[in-house]
């Protein structure tokens, strides 16, 4: 098995040690495309954040807005984007929902999309599309589409009545990697519309660079449940430099902004770069844990680009091992015709039972999930090739191999 200069150096078992309270060394952790586990350091990080709030009270906030500055530079680097606005929100929902409050909906009632968006996009268009927002469903996500077609099919549907197009970077559901968005982002400009990719399954495992893929003009959405190993409450809305859109779901966080002396009448303002989407009042927790993750990758020099060469030889070991079974594939099997290098950071498997599966395979201390039939494989850089083999037997036996 022949893999990467950058991957050979990657020692999964020296790092497993600073992972200790999430025990990554006694059980399989094959959930990375989920929920990673999180450095100790996040653990002290999350202890200060209660010792600063009872030694400073109030004064607190200072602590985090510098902390809160330290996150978005560190989503900076991994977005390729050095002078990006970066605006943090708890979750993505929030997010994306001042985003969609801002567009011009009466004027442009359209929003283009695909099949094969995360719940929190799928299902918010859905309830706004029973209010009367046209909402079109592009790709071909069901199949194993030639490399751009999803992007053709968007950029077909795109007229001069849409207001956006809200699209994924990776497919939540397969791993699938969309190519094809710079076309997009040139396409929605065509036409006057903005485009707001979700990158929440591409940061951290797959390399993202906003000026590199032509995004300059585009919202970007993620956080750091994922691959960046954070946990909860830290997502992020990248903003184009020159935006001036007024959202109508708006925190009194945006009045931070210079533009903001006399909020008391007149026409509402907003503050300059991310305060134009702020929120309000957060648990500041999330963004010491982020803080401490952020100078530990650094420290140990996980790279976007070395974190891309150790889950690609990851999955390479696990389709091998899987491949070695020999297993029926009426019972399992996954899609060959999709080559690694098109995935994101995990392996879907497709099972007519995978639901009862993976708790098999969580009665052997191995941890993945499923969504419907897809049974999902995410390994992490704490895993080491040793658990993946493990893992890979285990699933024979589940899956009832002598």
């Amino acid at each position: 098995m022949t893999h990467s200069a950058d991957s050979s150096r990657h020692d999964a078992r020296r790092l497993a040690r600073h992972y200790s309270r999430f025990r990554v060394g006694e059980r399989i952790l094959l959930t990375g495309h989920s929920h990673q586990a999180w450095p100790d350091v996040a653990f002290d990080a999350q202890m200060q954040a209660w010792k600063d709030a009872a030694e400073f009270v109030d004064g607190k906030w200072d602590l985090a807005a510098a902390i809160a500055d330290e996150v978005r530079a560190g989503y900076r680097r991994l977005l390729d984007d050095p002078d990006g606005h970066i605006a943090l929100g708890q979750n993505t929902h929030e997010l994306v929902t001042r985003f969609l409050s801002a567009l011009p909906l009466r004027e442009r009632p359209r929003v283009v999309t695909t099949d094969g968006e995360f719940h929190t996009v799928r299902r918010q268009l859905a309830r706004l599309r029973e209010e009367g927002l046209e909402v079109v469903q592009a790709g071909a996500t069901g199949s194993v589409p030639a490399p751009g077609a999803i992007a053709q099919a968007v950029i077909d549907a795109l007229d001069d009545r849409t207001a956006a197009v809200v699209m994924s970077s990776v497919l939540y559901r397969n791993g699938l990697i969309v190519e094809g968005l710079d076309e997009v982002a040139k396409a929605c400009e065509h036409v006057g519309a903005n485009l707001l990719v979700d990158a929440y399954h591409s940061i951290n495992v797959v390399p993202f660079s906003v000026s590199g893929m032509g995004l300059e003009r585009a919202f970007v959405v993620g956080g750091g449940y994922k691959y960046c190993q954070f946990g909860e409450g830290v997502c992020f809305l990248r903003i184009p430099a020159d935006c001036s859109l007024r959202p109508i779901l708006t925190g009194w966080f945006s009045e931070f902004g210079e533009l903001a002396d006399n909020p008391t009448g007149g026409r509402v303002a907003y503050g300059d770069g991310p305060h134009r989407f702020a929120g309000s009042t957060y648990d500041p927790v999330g963004h010491y844990r982020a803080r401490a993750v952020l100078r530990f990758f650094r420290s140990e020099r996980l790279n976007p680009l070395l974190l891309r060469a150790v889950s690609q030889a990851q999955l390479a070991r696990l389709t091998e091992g899987i491949d070695a079974l020999d297993l029926d594939p009426t019972a399992l099997s996954w899609n060959r015709d999709l080559p690694l290098e098109r995935r994101g950071g995990f392996l879907a498997l497709d099972a007519l039972a995978a639901g009862e599966l993976a708790a098999r395979l969580r009665s052997r201390d191995v941890f993945c999930d499923h969504r419907g039939t897809v049974l999902r494989f995410g390994p992490a850089p704490y895993v080491t090739d040793a658990q993946l083999d493990e893992a890979v037997g285990l699933l024979g036996e589940a899956v009832g191999r002598p």
